[in-house]
């Protein structure tokens, strides 16, 4: 068994932060996670990220992970299974187990699915919920993206730069979630086509998508379907914990980022951080690890 003094489950903006943190206060620091950079690796352009007019998510996850790695972060890149508590932490993974006196849980969110008809089925046939990954695959297609947040604006955005057309399916009448900025650019885009009040109902194809079914029993050909309709926290994992979580699920933190559970921290979309950020995921990651270091070197 590995043992550390803080284990770092996340390796997106919170995470890697605290692991930055953490490696500069001289902590024995470890980050476990299934992929690098979390959702904030999926998007297409950020534009209010202090020091960046404009970046690419993956290439800022990219430089986050770097600057760990250079300060000596170690980073495994495997599923946590399972955390449970004595004495210390005891974090279990596929093919490791590691002991920690405290754990930082940056562990994000996964992506809300619409639940309709042909969505599961038509997965990776033309359904898809990161336009970063997929958008190139559709290359004077027709396309539809489902939202209406900052996400769904700027996934419409990169398609229109491969797709012949793109349409915004939204239920509400107005854009009233995203940056009035993203919401100008699709104005101005051509390709773009928004209708408002509507929903997908069901996604339709054989082997791949061919054709959506709005709640106004409309039909429209399209090539694909790109889900952006949010996220939500996923803590499975956690249950042995009882960690305490207010009614939509996210972990409730203090302004230590510590929960009720002695030792252990949460940073980032997962907790009830009520703006949901890059900016204040790495807020988030920099005082858990923080409080992490002056609890370990008090003797808690």
């Amino acid at each position: 068994m590995e043992k550390y003094d803080l284990v770092i489950i996340g390796a997106g903006p919170a995470g890697l932060t605290a692991g930055i943190y953490a490696a500069r206060y001289k902590l024995n620091v470890i980050i476990l996670s299934k992929d690098m950079g979390g959702l904030a690796a999926t998007a297409h352009r950020i534009c209010n990220f202090p020091s960046y007019e404009e970046i690419g998510g993956m290439q800022l996850m990219e430089r986050m992970t770097n600057q760990a790695l250079k300060l000596g972060v170690k980073i495994n890149y495997e599923t946590v299974l399972e955390i449970t508590k004595n004495k210390e932490f005891i974090i279990k993974t596929s093919s490791k187990e590691y002991s920690s006196k405290k754990v930082i849980f940056a562990g994000g969110t996964e992506r809300k699915k619409l639940n309709v008809p042909g969505e599961e089925k038509l997965l990776g046939r033309g359904v898809s919920y990161c336009a970063t990954c997929d958008a190139a695959f559709f290359k004077n297609k027709i396309v539809s993206v489902v939202g209406g947040s900052d996400a769904a604006l700027t996934a419409a955005l990169l398609l229109s730069e491969y797709a012949e057309k793109v349409f915004i399916i939204y239920r509400q009448k107005e854009f009233s979630k995203a940056e009035p900025a993203w919401v100008d650019l699709v104005r101005k885009e051509k390709k773009i086509k928004v209708l408002f009040e509507e929903e997908i109902k069901e996604i339709m194809g054989e082997v791949k998508v061919e054709e959506i079914k709005l709640s106004s029993g409309k039909k429209i050909k399209v090539d694909g379907v790109f889900v952006e309709i949010g996220s939500v926290p996923k803590l499975d994992l956690l249950n042995s914990l009882k960690i305490r979580t207010e009614n939509r699920g996210y972990i409730l933190v203090n302004e230590n980022q510590e929960t009720n559970v002695q030792g252990f921290y949460a940073a980032g979309d997962i907790t009830n951080n009520e703006l949901k950020q890059i900016v204040t995921a790495s807020a988030g990651g920099a005082i858990a690890a923080y409080n992490s270091y002056k609890s370990i070197k008090g003797g808690d």
